[in-house]
C-alpha cells in the first residue's frame, strides 16, 4: 500500500485515487439496471393482465419484492466467500455482473411467473456479488490513514445514485410506452454497458484486488462444491414442488439473514487469525449492524410501501399527464445527488472533528423514525388526494437519514474488518441490509390505506427510540471501536 502523499501526487478522480473512476462506472450502471427494473417490478406483479401485469394479489407481491430485494443482499455472502477464500474480488466483480445482465436479458424475454424468477434469482446473486466486492475494491484504495475514505466512498455512493435515479425514469417511460418487457430489456442494456466499462478499465485496479486473503485449501473445495450444489437442489425442489408460498417468502429471507448474521458473527469472532484489537472491533459493529437493519427496514419501503401508495393515494398528474409510478423511486437519488457533494464537502472539512460514526448510525435513524411520521398529516385520504410536494418533502428527509448512515456503514465496514475477513466484514454490513429489506416486504402485509395512520405512527415511533438507545451506546461502541472513527 502507497503512502498518502504518493497517492495525491498521482493523477485523481475529483481528488480521490484515479481507479475508483471505474468502480463508480460498473455500480452506476449495475444500478441503472437494478433500480430501473425495480421501479416496474411490483406493479409489474399485482397490474392485471389486461394491463400487462401478472395479476399477482397485492400482498403476495409486496412479499415477493422483499425477499427479492433481501436476497441481493443476503448474495453477498456468497459474493464475498469467493472473493476471500477463492477467486478475489476484482474476479468476482466481473463474473457477478455477467450473472445481473444475464437476469435481465430473461427478465425481457421469458414471459410470465417463469421469467420472475429466473430472472430475479439471477440478478439478486449477481447484485450481491457486485456489491459486496465492488465496495471493498473501493477500500482497498486507501491507507489506513487516508482521511478522504469516507469522502471517496460518498463519491462511489454518488454513482450509485446517478444509475438509480436514471433508471427508473427511463424503463418507466419504455414500460407506459411499450410494455413491461421493453422496461426491462432497457436494464439489460444498460447492465452491458457497465460490464463494457468495467472490462477496459478493470487493469487500473491496484495488485491488491485480485488477492485470494484467506484461502481455501484444495483439498476443502470438493465438499465446498458439494454443498452449494445440495442447497441449491434442495431449494429448487422446494420452489418447484410449491413448499415455500409466495406469501411468506419475504418472512423466511428475514429469518435465513438473521440465521446468517449470527453464524458469521460467531465464525469471525471465533476465528484464530483474530487479535485482540480485531476482535473488539467486530463486537462494536454488532450494535450498529441492528440499527442498520432497522433503519433499512422502513428505507426499503420506497419499494413496497411507497410504491403502492404512488399508484393508490398520490396525486401524479404534471400539466395533464400523469407520470409512471416508477418516477417517483427517482425522487430520492435526486436529493442524493444533490446533497452527497455537501456531506463529502462537510466530512472532509471536519476531518478528525466530525461526528463519530455510532453518533451518524443514531442520526440517521432517528431521522428515519421522523420521516414515517411526516406520513400522518397526508393519512385516511383518498385515491389522488396525497400531493406530490408533500411526498417530495419526506423522501428529502428519507434521504437526510440516508446519506448519514449508508455510505458511513460501508466506510465503517472496511475499517473494522479483520485482514483475514476483509470482503466477508463489508458483506456482514449488507446482511443487514438483507435483513431490512426483507423485512419491509414483511412489514408491507400490514400496510392498508384504512390503518395508514397506525402504520406510519408505530414504525416512526420505534424507529426514533431505537435510534435515542444507540445514542445512549454510543461512548461503550467507541470505546471498542480502539481509535478507528
Amino acid at each position: 500500500m502507497v503512502d498518502v502523499a504518493t497517492q495525491r501526487r498521482r493523477r485523481t478522480f475529483f481528488g480521490q485515487p484515479w481507479p475508483l473512476a471505474t468502480l463508480f462506472g460498473v455500480e452506476l450502471w449495475e444500478r441503472f439496471s437494478f433500480y430501473g427494473m425495480q421501479g416496474i417490478l411490483l406493479i409489474y406483479l399485482y397490474y392485471a393482465a389486461s394491463d400487462g401485469g401478472l395479476g399477482i394479489a397485492e400482498s403476495t407481491a409486496t412479499s415477493i419484492v422483499g425477499a427479492y430485494g433481501g436476497t441481493v443482499y443476503l448474495s453477498t455472502i456468497l459474493g464475498a466467500w469467493l472473493a476471500d477464500r477463492v477467486l478475489g474480488s476484482e474476479r468476482v466483480l466481473f463474473l457477478s455482473a455477467l450473472l445481473v445482465m444475464a437476469g435481465h436479458i430473461a427478465l425481457a424475454l421469458i414471459p410470465g411467473v417463469v421469467g420472475v424468477g429466473v430472472g430475479l434469482v439471477l440478478v439478486a446473486v449477481g447484485s450481491g456479488g457486485v456489491k459486496a466486492n465492488a465496495t471493498a475494491l473501493v477500500g482497498t484504495l486507501y491507507a489506513p490513514e487516508d482521511e478522504r475514505r469516507d469522502a471517496g466512498f460518498s463519491l462511489f455512493y454518488l454513482g450509485v445514485n446517478v444509475g438509480a435515479l436514471v433508471g427508473p425514469l427511463l424503463t418507466g417511460l419504455a414500460q407506459k410506452s411499450w410494455g413491461f418487457h421493453a422496461g426491462f430489456g432497457l436494464a439489460a442494456v444498460g447492465m452491458a454497458a457497465g460490464l463494457t466499462q468495467y472490462a477496459f478499465g478493470r487493469r487500473a485496479l491496484p495488485p491488491s484486488a485480485r488477492e485470494v486473503p484467506n484461502p481455501l485449501p484444495r483439498e476443502r473445495r470438493p465438499l465446498a462444491v458439494g454443498i452449494g450444489i445440495g442447497i441449491a437442489v434442495i431449494l429448487g425442489i422446494a420452489v418447484a414442488s410449491k413448499k415455500i408460498p409466495a406469501d411468506r417468502l419475504s418472512t423466511i429471507v428475514v429469518v435465513a439473514s438473521a440465521v446468517a448474521a449470527i453464524g458469521y458473527f460467531a465464525v469471525i469472532l471465533t476465528s484464530g487469525a483474530l487479535d485482540r484489537v480485531e476482535r473488539r472491533r467486530v463486537l462494536a459493529f454488532i450494535p450498529l449492524f441492528l440499527a442498520s437493519a432497522a433503519f433499512w427496514s422502513l428505507y426499503q419501503q420506497q419499494f413496497t410501501v411507497v410504491t403502492i401508495y404512488s399508484d393508490k393515494r398520490l396525486d401524479r398528474e404534471l400539466f395533464g399527464w400523469e407520470m409512471p409510478v416508477s418516477w417517483v423511486q427517482s425522487i430520492n437519488p435526486v436529493f442524493i445527488i444533490l446533497l452527497a457533494g455537501v456531506f463529502t464537502a462537510l466530512w472532509t472539512r471536519l476531518g478528525s472533528r466530525q461526528p463519530s460514526t455510532p453518533a451518524k448510525f443514531a442520526a440517521g435513524t432517528v431521522i428515519m423514525g421522523v420521516a414515517f411520521l411526516l406520513f400522518l398529516p397526508l393519512a385516511g385520504g383518498g385515491p389522488n388526494s396525497a400531493p406530490l410536494l408533500a411526498l417530495i418533502g419526506i423522501l428529502f428527509v428519507f434521504t437526510l437519514a440516508e446519506l448519514l448512515l449508508s455510505p458511513v456503514g460501508l466506510s465503517l465496514s472496511t475499517k473494522l474488518a479483520p485482514k483475514a475477513f476483509h470482503t466477508q466484514m463489508v458483506a456482514l454490513f449488507f446482511l443487514s441490509v438483507a435483513l431490512g429489506t426483507a423485512a419491509s416486504g414483511t412489514l408491507a402485509g400490514y400496510y392498508s390505506e384504512e390503518h395508514e395512520a397506525v402504520y406510519f405512527g408505530v414504525l416512526g415511533a420505534v424507529a426514533i427510540a431505537l435510534g435515542v438507545l444507540l445514542a445512549a451506546l454510543t461512548p461503550l461502541i467507541k470505546r471498542l471501536m480502539e481509535g478507528v472513527r
